[in-house]
């Protein structure tokens, strides 16, 4: 009996009929030198005009020297931190540190893949969640992505399946291989898991309506161009360097007796073989010139031509392994929303119009393990709304609530409410106080004024602004005549804000006679215990309820009398 077997790099590799497979691969040239053509779009899942936002001399040369010895494992997260995104009206600064996006960002990055726990890149999802897009196009698409995928389950588990595939692919660029690493395998797998990530793309998200459709289409795309059939022909060299006809000798108990090599064909069908002769006299060209090359560099020389030919392709893979993390991220948030059995929706955006959300809670409370109460909002523009009640009322609470809703509502997000209505700004101030910093020039009071300034300065006409203890910085009465100068001026830009104040009496004061219309108030709700519920009711609180905090944190006349008392016995 005669069996062909395949010979590898080395290795013998039965073929699955057990006889050598006939493929027939379209070439585009019988040399070493090969024309790849146009580079193939950008599968872009961020924006519905395609770009490549990484695509340029640094990303290409750091591609290179990746392929060539790997690179360190942040550089490619660096890279896309700093990447372009659509155009945004919005200034980060005003907004981002007292939003804590950093933190909302660390309780949605985990998440778990076939079974593995998997951090997706922090700095990337920032930057992308704190910039909401201008154009109204850009948000539809990402919130159309989103809704297919929670809608369903199929396409899911397609998503991670390719992230998964993709960040193996980064992997493999990242490692910097050890000394006794066959550093042409290493190139070798890394092409090879190039060719599965665009087989498993064109085979995936059969039936998708979203931009999610760019995925098979981009892989179908470049599976039909030149720089990928000679990468099938560099592979299936690899594969099949020759065929070996080995004669097997079996006995009459049907065990093998023996095994006699009977022919060795070279596969020299492919535009990567040469014959015996060619090799020599391509060495000798080279010695020539003054290279001096062994047969295995000869085809290290094939792969790295191989490898230029995708590098856009690569690279775009990369760039779409970071725009599935957003996609990711965003499906974390919901996971986590419901296994605390809260509610996420895709809000409605409109330009005209008020705002109304049902069910809003605080993410950020979610890494807390806290009882989390949703509260319902509703705000018609232009407008602005004076927040009173008792300290940890829920005061900063729902506005960083507010605000983080409006953000990710207009980054195609889901929103931590049930049902929500969004009137569309350019621009979000939010501040919730901060003590002044070591080094500071300025007191308290300098302080407050540098933020109130800075408010002016940062948000355009109808903006949102979500101030908390707003002029708390000095005595009351000049507190007073500067939250009534920056209520009048505020009112000018026709923002959507909440504003917190311990002010009652000017509170109560603008109540009975506000100073324009819409101006409008919410207090913190009490049961009946006066404990405060989390929830907001129409009105100016009638106390902030000093003596009830004061009381559970031990600052009552009788609890500073007693330390009193304590220290004159330890004096004694």
């Amino acid at each position: 009996m005669t069996v062909s077997l395949r010979l590898g790099d080395g290795r013998l590799r039965v073929p699955s009929d057990g006889v050598q497979q006939e493929r027939s691969l379209a070439r585009s040239t019988n040399g070493a030198a090969f024309t790849y053509g146009r580079a193939v779009d950008a599968p872009d899942l961020l924006d519905p005009t395609p770009t490549r936002r990484v695509d340029g001399r640094k990303a290409g040369e750091t591609l290179t020297f990746a392929f060539a010895q790997g690179v360190a494992g942040d550089t490619w997260h660096e890279m896309f931190a700093a990447a372009a995104l659509p155009k945004t009206r919005f200034s980060v600064d005003a907004f981002a540190r007292d939003l804590f996006v950093a933190d909302l960002v660390a309780g949605c990055r985990t998440t778990t893949l076939d079974g593995v726990r998997t951090q997706l890149p922090a700095k990337w999802l920032e930057r992308v969640l704190s910039r909401p897009p201008e154009d109204v196009a850009v948000v539809e698409f990402r919130r159309e992505i989103l809704g297919e995928l929670a809608e369903h389950r199929e396409q899911r588990k397609a998503l991670e399946d390719l992230h998964g595939r993709l960040r193996e692919l980064l992997d493999q660029l990242q490692m910097v291989p050890a000394r006794n690493t066959d550093v042409l395998r290493r190139r070798l797998d890394i092409l090879s898991t190039v060719k599965a990530c665009l087989e498993f793309m064109a085979a995936s998200f059969p039936g998708v309506r979203s931009g999610l459709a760019r995925i098979p289409a981009f892989a179908t795309e470049v599976m039909a161009s030149d720089g990928y059939r000679a990468l099938l022909e560099l592979l299936d060299y690899d594969d099949h360097l020759a065929t070996v006809d080995v004669r097997v000798r079996v006995g009459s108990d049907g065990r093998v007796r023996g095994l006699a090599l009977a022919k060795v064909e070279e596969n020299t069908r492919s535009r990567f073989a040469r014959t015996p002769l060619g090799r020599w006299v391509a060495r000798l060209v080279l010695l020539f010139r003054g290279f001096r090359f062994d047969a295995e560099e000869l085809i290290a020389r094939a792969v790295e031509q191989v490898f230029e030919g995708l590098e856009q392709t690569v690279l775009a893979l990369m760039q779409l392994s970071y725009d599935l993390a957003f996609y990711l991220a965003a499906l974390s948030f919901r996971a986590n929303a419901q296994k605390a059995g809260l509610d996420v929706c895709l809000p409605t955006i409109v330009d005209e119009g008020s705002t109304s959300i049902e069910g809003l809670w605080n993410p950020l409370l979610l890494a807390h393990e806290k009882h989390i109460v949703p509260s319902d909002v509703a705000m018609e523009p232009p407008f602005l709304t004076l927040l009173t009640g008792p300290n940890s009322g829920g005061k900063t609470r729902l506005l960083q609530s507010i605000g983080l809703c409006q953000l990710l509502g207009q980054c195609g997000f889901f929103v931590p409410a049930r049902s929500a209505t969004l009137r569309r700004t350019h621009g979000i101030f939010a501040s919730f106080g901060q003590p002044p910093a070591a080094d500071a020039s300025e007191g308290r009071l300098g302080t407050e004024l540098l933020r109130v300034r800075a408010l002016f300065e940062t948000l355009p006409v109808g903006g949102l602004v979500l101030v908390d203890e707003l002029c708390s910085g000095t005595n009351p009465s000049e507190g007073e005549d500067l939250f009534r100068l920056v209520l009048t001026l505020l009112s000018e830009l026709e923002p959507q804000g909440y504003l917190s104040t311990h002010f009652l009496t000017l509170a109560s004061d603008l109540e009975r006679s506000p100073p324009y219309e819409r101006l409008s108030f919410l207090q913190v709700e009490l049961d009946e215990r006066g404990v405060p519920t989390y929830r907001f009711q129409p009105g100016v609180a009638k106390t902030s309820l000093a003596h009830k905090t004061a009381a559970r944190l031990g600052v009552t006349r009788d609890d500073l009398s007693a330390l009193v008392q304590r220290a004159k016995a330890a004096r004694r």
